[in-house]
Order: C-alpha cells, then sequence, then structure tokens
C-alpha cells in the first residue's frame, strides 16, 4: 500500500487555512497536518526547523502570516519574522527535504500607482511595514528554493475568521448609514476559491515554480464592494464613498492592486470565478451560520 503523502498547513485557524480545511475532506488521497502558532511557533526559528524534521511533509502550504497591517507599523520584528525570516526557514527546509512549497504572498507588495491590472513582473514597491516584511519573504523564498511557488492575493474575505465581508453585514445591520473607501481599486478574493486554485496547483502533474497571482474576477474599490454585500443581504444602510484620505490609517494601502491572473489560467488552467458569484457563496454560509 502506497503510504499518502503529507501536506502541511501553517496558519490552520486563519481564513485561508480553514478553507484548506473543509478541501481536505476533499482531497482524501494526501495526510493533511494542520498547524496554527500553538503546534507551530513561527518566531522560534530553530525549533521549527526541528518541528518540520519531526513533520517530514512532501509539500508544505504556508498561509500563516503577520497580516495586522495597521499593527505592523509598530510591531516590525514581529513582521519581519513572522513575514519573512520563517518564510526563508520553510523555503530552506523544502530545498534540503526535496519538499514542494507553495507561500502566499500579497497586493501590498506593490505602490498601487498603477493604471493596469498588475502582472507578476509588475515592479514592486511595497508602502508599509506589512507590504515590506511580504516582499522580503517572497525574495529569500526563491532564494532559498528556486522552486517555490509564490502565490499573490488581494483582499481575502471567507465565512472563517474577520474580514471586510463579516464586518460590513454585521455594521450594516447595526447602522443606518456608512462610510466606505471609494478611491482604492481593486479585487477580492474568496478563500473558498484561493483554496481550490491551490490544491489544482498542488495536484497537477508538472510543477512550475514561480510568483502567481490570484484574486476574484472584477475591478471595483471598497464602496463597490459594500454595496454588492448590501444588495445580496438585502440590508437597508445608506452607504456613502469617501475618498482614502478622510479615513486615515497608520498603515498606508495602495491604491491600485488590481492583479492580473493570466499567468495562473494558462499554466495550471486555474479556474478565476467573477466575485459576485463568490460573494453570494460565501453569504449564503454566513446567513446559514447565522
Amino acid at each position: 500500500m502506497n503510504k499518502k503523502r503529507k501536506i502541511l498547513v501553517t496558519g490552520s485557524k486563519g481564513q485561508l487555512g480553514s478553507e484548506l480545511g473543509v478541501l481536505s475532506e476533499k482531497y482524501t488521497q494526501f495526510e493533511w497536518v494542520f498547524t496554527d502558532r500553538e503546534e507551530l511557533d513561527l518566531c522560534n526559528l530553530v525549533a521549527l526547523e526541528t518541528k518540520l524534521d519531526t513533520i517530514s511533509p512532501q509539500f508544505i502550504i504556508n498561509c500563516a502570516a503577520h497580516t495586522a497591517v495597521d499593527r505592523a507599523e509598530s510591531e516590525l520584528e514581529l513582521s519581519d519574522v513572522l513575514n519573512h525570516q520563517a518564510v526563508a526557514m520553510f523555503a530552506k527546509w523544502s530545498q534540503i527535504n526535496d519538499c514542494k512549497l507553495i507561500h502566499v504572498s500579497t497586493d501590498y507588495v506593490f505602490d498601487g500607482t498603477a493604471a493596469t491590472a498588475l502582472t507578476e513582473t509588475a515592479p514592486t514597491n511595497p508602502i508599509n511595514v506589512y507590504g515590506t516584511t511580504k516582499l522580503a519573504g517572497e525574495k529569500a523564498c526563491l532564494q532559498e528554493n528556486p522552486n517555490s511557488i509564490i502565490i499573490r492575493t488581494s483582499w481575502v474575505y471567507s465565512s472563517f475568521g474577520n474580514n471586510f465581508v463579516k464586518t460590513m453585514s454585521r455594521l450594516m445591520q447595526e447602522r443606518d448609514s456608512l462610510n466606505v473607501v471609494n478611491d482604492q481599486i481593486g479585487s477580492p478574493t474568496y478563500a473558498a476559491d484561493l483554496a481550490q486554485a491551490i490544491m489544482t496547483i498542488l495536484v497537477n502533474a508538472h510543477w512550475q515554480a514561480g510568483i502567481y497571482n490570484f484574486s476574484n474576477e472584477g475591478e471595483i474599490s471598497w464602496y463597490e464592494f459594500a454595496l454588492a454585500i448590501q444588495e445580496i443581504g438585502g440590508f437597508d444602510c445608506v452607504i456613502s464613498g469617501i475618498p482614502a484620505s478622510n479615513y486615515p490609517t497608520p498603515a498606508k494601502r495602495p491604491q491600485f492592486s488590481l492583479l492580473d491572473k493570466g499567468k495562473i489560467k494558462k499554466v495550471y488552467g486555474v479556474e478565476v470565478p467573477d466575485y459576485l458569484s463568490s460573494l453570494r457563496k460565501c453569504m449564503e454560509l454566513l446567513l446559514i451560520t447565522n
């Protein structure tokens, strides 16, 4: 009997890690190991290497990150360990142990000054600590293990965890009116779709290393995203669009970070759903659970 190949998922309690947990029930040909900070402390790099030796996976899907974008501005050291140094360790271990690594990155590696959808070769120039440490992680990943795959994604939401969709759904039921930023442009990513894209890559017989983009189809602002949430949820709330300058945050956000998905479609045949159809699926789940 063939021994099942083992997949290690880090950050398993986050949005993407949770969606991979759901999807694991469909991919029973693998042995799944789900870890969060309790089981795998990414801040302790020596212990991390020992733990990887013990688990001995054939695949690593690294969903773990310091994603609190505003807090990262004052937590540079923690951000660098989680988003950069730990990634370098995963890559180094994977290279030595013939393990396939898929590392999840972000649209925040860009400065937001583009006007057309960003390809994987577009120049990077992060404008906050989160983006800077994530870019450092990407570079370390490819340097330590050139056979890695990096997936950049944006505006992630899910029925799990905290995110824009759940926050807006709640606020629209609590308040008569809301102001939402209307001059930051991109596309949302339903974490369940990203999880499926990752598995499509992982089961493919052909492994082509490098950077790939994934988000849902559509080019919208946060304000337009909020309007879609309102319509699907049937919420009675007045929503107004405001410029980002009216809503200052500790960390700057890219004004334009729409990702071009041509490469992942071409190389791996990944299907990229429209953002509205995916939003409906997620909100149906939220309405059921609530």
